[in-house]
């Protein structure tokens, strides 16, 4: 990895879920590492999976790896920074005012957004505060998916503008309280993120149109914030072995001409290349082998494979028909970013579409890509729709002026205003437009390609905590929230497809997604499985290992965790278009077998 010939002291890791930035970030910990070097691997990712990688557990503190002895590892926990964050803000006033004013500054500190800021506060103090980090030479920071990691990073801007414009001196934006004093760490913070001589900002990418695209995106933006030394990683590229088999060259052929179609500015940057790990990357070993193309032979696992098959799977188009007996209702494609939640959305969207019901389909994820998966193409009675961050909070701020800043004075008029300018803001406003989105099942079916995992769960988890400050600010709770968890309760008006990749992280991803989901009273649906090998005819060692790397995964889908799974196999063509999305609810496995 080039970036590593000349590493500076902040090594910052970004990208589309599910590209590899984890593990293309260990493998720099453990690479630098091995050269002697003390490192610091934080990441800053509400659903992290550094433990599953590194092979230990880890916590919010820094811990040893011991076959890599001067590594260190550390995930930022969003709940328990929340918790110490609150304690810090609320616990002076305890005996000091009356129960209920406790009780009241609690509340206001219990919504995602006290996650968020107080992740970035533990986040800033690393990358702020020198004497922090001190006893170390590097410190890796493996991000959150580009949408929460550009957030992270733009969130200095929006508080300093805040409080450049607060100059009423209250103190009425709960979680917010507490960022005058942290002021100037953000400002070191922003600092140290621009300064190409302490940090190096790694685009990590897959040779894919979507991957390259928001690499590209992410760039720009992160330019515009004066993050400009950067250096662009092409995980998981693969190079065919058996030119016969018509998967293994389609696969090498759709990542060459990714690769040459990538955006203009993505081409002048340094750049590596990193071949295909047919295995996975799972501990230490495994991710000091990263960048080698280590390819099996061609008769290595021809036994291992053939013997060790797990028996054929449904396909996607066998949960159709149970989707569409109740006549409307939500589904909900929930999962890992990069698992192709927006693909299985919009396929699903388009089998229910042609049978003849209205169907709207939609994303609460800021990094989604429905336009692309559709190729604009449209049906009669199949409605697209993105929830813009943006427009949202402009109309809910609109909309609790109008209400809450009626009878008002001008300084009550000042405060409110003070308050709608929180970043804050933007959550409940986001979530108000998924529970109207949920509530528009009532009479025709609605599918929902939500946000990655950390961020979907946030939002479900958060239903209470928002009913609670949308009443503070508007006095009144709208139907659509009200009923936004009966409704998603609801087995007969909410499915929930979780979708993963026969993979280990996506599969445990998706496993721990479950659990908060069941927590949550939400049972889901089905289970499913994408880009899966096992019915195809291929003969490539490569691609061999990598089927039989996946039965392990397939079985414990299919026999430990899901009441009921369907796969969709790996596509000669990308399925996009009406046409491809309809193929993977039309396909017949067995044809893939002749």
């Amino acid at each position: 990895m080039k970036f590593l010939d000349h590493p500076t002291r902040n090594l910052f890791f970004t990208g589309k879920g599910g590209v590899g930035k984890t593990s293309v970030a260990c493998a720099t910990a453990v690479k630098l590492a091995d050269t002697n070097k003390r490192v610091l691997l934080v990441s800053t990712d509400p659903a992290s999976n550094l433990d599953e990688v590194l092979g230990i557990t880890l916590g919010n503190h820094p811990t040893a790896i011991p076959e890599a002895p001067t590594l260190f590892a550390m995930n930022l926990d969003p709940e328990k920074s929340a918790a110490e964050y609150r304690e810090r803000m609320v616990g002076p006033y305890r005996g000091v005012l009356p129960e209920a004013a406790v009780a009241s500054m609690e509340e206001q500190f219990s919504g995602s957004c006290t996650l968020e800021i107080a992740a970035f506060d533990e986040f800033s103090r690393l990358l702020g505060d020198p004497s922090a980090t001190a006893e170390f030479d590097h410190v890796i920071f493996d991000t959150a998916p580009t949408g929460h990691t550009l957030r992270l990073l733009t969130l200095p801007s929006a508080w300093d503008g805040f409080m450049e414009q607060n100059t009423t001196g209250t103190s009425c934006l709960g979680p917010l309280a507490g960022l005058q004093a942290q002021q100037k760490l953000y400002q070191e913070s922003v600092k140290a993120l621009s300064d190409t001589a302490v940090t190096t900002l790694v685009l990590v990418a897959r040779a894919e149109p979507s991957a390259l695209r928001e690499a590209a995106r992410t760039s720009e933006e992160l330019a515009e914030l004066d993050v400009r030394n950067q250096h662009l990683v092409v995980n998981g590229v693969f190079q065919a072995i058996d030119s016969s088999d018509s998967y293994a060259v389609a696969l090498q052929h759709r990542g060459t001409t990714a690769l040459d179609a990538m955006p203009e500015q993505l081409k002048t940057f340094p750049h590596t290349i990193v071949p295909l790990s047919p295995n996975g990357i799972m501990g230490i070993d495994s991710l000091r082998r990263l960048g080698t193309a280590d390819a099996p032979s061609a008769t290595s696992l021809s036994d291992e494979d053939n013997n060790n098959r797990l028996e054929e799977l449904p396909p996607l188009s066998d949960l159709i028909d149970d989707l569409v007996a109740p006549g409307h209702g939500v589904i909900l494609a929930m999962g890992k970013g990069g698992v192709g939640k927006t693909t299985v959305a919009a396929a699903v969207a388009v089998a229910i579409a042609e049978r003849g019901y209205e169907v709207h389909l939609s994303t609460t994820d800021p990094a989604a890509h429905i336009a692309a998966a559709m190729n604009d193409e449209r049906l009669p009675n199949l409605s697209v729709s993105r929830i813009d961050p943006a427009e949202e909070t402009a109309k809910y701020s609109a909309e609790v002026l109008g209400k809450a800043g009626a009878n008002l004075d001008e300084q009550g008029k000042a405060l409110l205003e003070e308050d709608l300018r929180s970043p804050c803001t933007e959550e409940i406003a986001v979530f108000r437009a998924f529970a109207d989105a949920v509530s528009a099942g009532t009479n025709k079916f609605v599918v929902l390609d939500t946000a990655p995992t950390g961020h979907t769960v946030l939002l479900l988890d958060s239903a209470l905590a928002y009913h609670r400050e949308v009443t503070r600010q508007s006095s009144e709770m709208p139907e659509a929230v009200t009923n936004l968890l009966p409704r998603l309760r609801d087995p007969n008006f909410t499915r929930v497809l979780i979708v993963t990749l026969p993979e280990a992280t996506p599969v445990h991803e998706a496993a721990t997604l479950q659990r908060d989901l069941r927590r949550a009273e939400i049972e889901p649906y089905a289970w499913v499985i994408n880009q899966v090998l096992s019915p195809l005819p291929i003969t490539d060692p490569l691609m061999k290992q990598r089927r039989s790397y996946e039965q392990k995964y397939l079985r414990e889908v299919s026999e430990t965790q899901a009441s009921r799974v369907a796969i969709i196999p790996w596509q000669l063509e990308p399925p996009t278009g009406l046409q491809g999305l309809s193929r993977l609810t039309h396909s017949d496995l067995s044809i893939l077998k002749s």
